[in-house]
C-alpha cells in the first residue's frame, strides 16, 4: 500500500480485515517495522478517537509520532496563482515538500465547509498533500470521506456476525448541527464491497451523491428498511443536493429500541443521548460503539503496517 486516502487503496479488503483482527492478538508483533520512522498527524480540525488511536497504532508499530494543529500555527494557501498579502503566510507547495523531510508517513484530518459543494468535493486540503508531498499519505478524515473509519466498521461488521450475509442498515438521525457526509460515504462505499445485505434508509431530501450509493436501496420509510436487520448503523448527514442545509429535525428518526430490534447498533461516536439515540439502547449490550473505538487502533494499524512495509 503506497496510501490511505481512500477505501479503493486497499488490494485486498477481506485478507486486510482479517489481518486487522489478528493483530488485536499481538499488537506489538510487528514493532520493529516503525523502528526510526516517523508519523506527522495534521489536524485542520480537532478529533479525539481519530488522533488517540492512530498515534496508539503507530506506537504499536515502533514508531515517533508528531502531531500538529495547523490551524494554531498558520494559515496554509492552497489555490496556485494566489497572491498572498492577506491571511495566508505559507504555501501548500512548500509546507508538504518541508514537512516531508520530518515524516515516513503524514495523516491529515480537514472538515469541509458545508458550504461550497464543488470545493468541499475537491479536497483541497487532502489533495495539496497528496500532490505536494513526498511520503505516503494517510486520511484521518476529509471533506467527503472518512476510510478508516469505514475500515473499523468494516472489521467489527466481520468480527460481530452470526450468518455470512448479514442484513446492514444505515439509517439518517436527526441533529441540531449541519454534518458532513464522509462518515456516511465511506460507509456505504465499504458496505458495497462486502457480503452483506446493505441498505439505506433516510427522510427524503437526505440522499448522499449518486456517485456513492450507486445501486444501493434506498427505503425513505426507517420502520420497514430497519426489520430483521442485524446490525443498524446510525448517523446524521446534511443535505447533498441542498449543499450543507438542514432539511428536517423530525425527531421520529431518533433510533429506539422498539425500532433497532435485535439488531447491533453502531456509530462512530460522539453520539448525542436522547436525540440521535436514545439511553436505552447505548447502555444496552445491543451498542457496540465502544467494541468500534477500540478498532479504529487497529483499523489504523493495519494501514501504518501496509505503508511501512512498502517504504
Amino acid at each position: 500500500m503506497k496510501k490511505y486516502t481512500d477505501i479503493k487503496d486497499i488490494a485486498n479488503l477481506s485478507e486486510t480485515i482479517q489481518e486487522a483482527i489478528q493483530l488485536k492478538q499481538n499488537p506489538f508483533q510487528f514493532e520493529y517495522l516503525g523502528k526510526h520512522k516517523t508519523l506527522v498527524m495534521l489536524f485542520f480540525n480537532s478529533s479525539l478517537r481519530t488522533r488517540l488511536s492512530t498515534e496508539k497504532a503507530a506506537k504499536n508499530l515502533g514508531m515517533q509520532v508528531m502531531v500538529l494543529n495547523v490551524t494554531d500555527a498558520w494559515n496554509l494557501e492552497f489555490e496556485d496563482g494566489t497572491i498572498m498579502n492577506l491571511n495566508t503566510s505559507e504555501h501548500i507547495k512548500e509546507a508538504a515538500q518541508v514537512i516531508s523531510q520530518y515524516a515516513d508517513i503524514i495523516a491529515v484530518r480537514a472538515f469541509p465547509s458545508l458550504i461550497n459543494k464543488q470545493k468541499d468535493e475537491l479536497e483541497i486540503v487532502l489533495s495539496g498533500f497528496i500532490n505536494y508531498a513526498s511520503v505516503p499519505i494517510i486520511n484521518m478524515e476529509s471533506s467527503m470521506a472518512h476510510p478508516l473509519q469505514a475500515l473499523t466498521d468494516g472489521i467489527t461488521i466481520e468480527e460481530l456476525k452470526t450468518n455470512k450475509n448479514p442484513k446492514v442498515v444505515l439509517s439518517w438521525a436527526p441533529h441540531p448541527k449541519a454534518l458532513p457526509h464522509a462518515v456516511a460515504n465511506s460507509f456505504v462505499k465499504m458496505m458495497q464491497e462486502l457480503e452483506v445485505d446493505f441498505s439505506i434508509t433516510h427522510p427524503e431530501g437526505y440522499e448522499l451523491s449518486r456517485e456513492i450509493t450507486k445501486g444501493t436501496p434506498i427505503n425513505y420509510n426507517q420502520k420497514e428498511a430497519l426489520k430483521d436487520a442485524d446490525f443498524v448503523y446510525v448517523k446524521n448527514w446534511s443535505s447533498y443536493n441542498d449543499y450543507g442545509k438542514v432539511l428536517n429535525e423530525d425527531t421520529n428518526w431518533m433510533m429506539t429500541q422498539e425500532k433497532l430490534g435485535k439488531a447491533k447498533f453502531m456509530h462512530c461516536l460522539p453520539v448525542r443521548r436522547n436525540v440521535v439515540v436514545e439511553d436505552a439502547i447505548l447502555d444496552s449490550e445491543q451498542s457496540i460503539v465502544i467494541q468500534q473505538a477500540n478498532n479504529r487502533t487497529f483499523a489504523a494499524q493495519i494501514v501504518l503496517k501496509k505503508i511501512l512495509e512498502n517504504l
